[in-house]
């Protein structure tokens, strides 16, 4: 049973969110050669000021 675990800024909406899961699943299944309900999606969103890049939190970025 495949599990995809998805990090990502909050503010997504619940659309884009139905969006991406049918099309991960429909081609996870496909590479994969499993059934599309074998398969788990887990979005895990994280506050945009907990998260960092090249050693700096997206907060002290430069704009």
């Amino acid at each position: 049973m495949p599990m995809i675990k998805v990090d990502l800024h909050k503010g997504r909406s619940r659309d884009q969110k139905r969006e991406f899961v049918s099309v991960i699943t429909r081609e996870a299944a496909r590479i994969l050669k499993c059934a599309p309900e074998d398969i788990d999606i887990v979005f895990q969103e994280v506050d945009t000021q907990d998260w960092a890049k090249g050693g700096v939190l997206n907060s002290d970025q430069p704009a």
